[in-house]
């Protein structure tokens, strides 16, 4: 399914059946309006901020062809339906939404506006004028795992977490499997905080951990107060979405980083040249939508050679992290030796894998 956005578009492309490009001629005439949903305060750090960084690279790469407009801050449900339908509405011809509860009001707002393409991250709802786009988390998760490992002395690493999603769920897992890979008598231990972005209950739940006896914590969620705890209790952090060093130069050993920006600027350009096409996107470290920020002070010469070789080993296909055998809690083998889990069941994860203590939220 091809979407050509927009009226005035169509328009132009039966006019322009010549050897002109059509992203070309299309620039000239009307800059494509693109709109992005943002689920928290863009800041400097955090999920929504590297989605910012790939906004900007968009408009860097882009220039006069496009303009791109931003709302941060908005809440999944409601209001996020809202926000896309004003988008929509106001003539913006491609719309990313950036947050796994932007699923549903993504796909019912896509129902009005058929001639407008969708993009939405983290889900796996699609249609003919709505796609999904999505990062190999877990494989930054499974190299930080491995440094965690080789780094921690009490053997206690803490994992704060949003919401029990298969997203969520697959880098507890991921983290864990590259954890135990170099180190079987650690154990990770978990804390929901039932939010995506809450500085003040993610410093809680790591402040809980630490005195539980971790010595390195780590996060899912969007704010860098954990690392900050971390950094004033003298304990090590690893960051998430970005590098995190500047708010705890002592305590950031490194972060998994995501970069959005090669395929935004993919995704404009097919729509302006007509061949966007509802698809699934699923890019990781091959791809270059998944790095590690720069190592800290804390992390030894050792570590990082280690690091660095499971890290080309995941870029060659050669190690994936749930490659059999894969046990969950119960020491039940759930996926065998000499067997690599489809992507469809890790898309499904609802179960943790052996090394993670306590049991999983319904």
């Amino acid at each position: 399914m091809t979407i050509v956005s927009g009226f005035k578009r169509i328009a132009l492309a039966a006019m322009a059946a010549t050897a002109l490009t059509a992203s070309g001629a299309y620039a000239a005439e009307e800059p494509l309006k693109i709109g992005f949903v943002y689920v928290s305060p863009v800041g400097d750090a955090g999920w929504t901020y590297q989605h910012d960084l790939g906004r900007k690279q968009l408009e860097a790469e882009l220039g006069d062809k496009i303009t791109t407009t931003f709302v941060e801050s908005v809440p999944e449900g409601a209001d996020a339906e809202r926000v896309i339908r004003d988008f929509a509405a106001d003539g913006h011809e491609l719309i990313f939404t950036t947050s796994f509860g932007y699923m549903n009001p993504t796909v019912k707002v896509a129902r009005m506006f058929p001639k407008v393409a969708f993009d939405h991250a983290t889900g796996y709802k699609r249609g003919k004028n709505v796609s999904t786009y999505l990062a190999r988390f877990y494989e930054g998760r499974y190299l930080t795992g491995v440094l965690a490992g080789l780094t921690t002395k009490s053997n206690k690493i803490g994992y704060i977490a949003a919401f029990p999603i298969p997203e969520v769920v697959r880098g507890i897992n991921a983290f864990t499997r590259g954890l135990r890979s170099v180190n079987p008598d650690a154990d990770v231990n978990v804390v929901w905080v039932s939010s995506w972005y809450d500085p003040g209950k993610e410093r809680e739940a790591a402040e809980t951990l630490i005195a539980q006896g971790a010595d390195i914590v780590t996060q899912h969620t969007d704010s860098t107060a954990p690392v900050q705890a971390a950094e004033d209790r003298g304990v090590h952090a690893i960051g998430y979405h970005s590098d995190m060093s500047k708010y705890g130069p002592n305590a950031h050993l490194t972060a998994t980083t995501h970069h959005w920006g090669d395929f935004y600027i993919s995704e404009a350009n097919a729509v302006m040249d007509g061949t966007w096409e509802s698809t699934d996107t699923w890019g990781g470290i091959k791809e270059g939508m998944i790095k590690l920020a720069p190592f800290g002070p804390g992390v030894s010469d050792e570590t990082k050679k280690v690091v660095a070789e499971r890290e080309a080993a995941i870029a060659s296909g050669e190690l994936h992290p749930f490659a059999g055998p894969v046990k969950d809690q119960a020491g039940t083998v759930r996926i065998a030796e000499g067997e690599v889990m489809s992507d469809g069941d890790m898309l499904g994860f609802d179960w943790y894998v052996e090394g993670v203590v306590g049991e999983l939220p319904n």
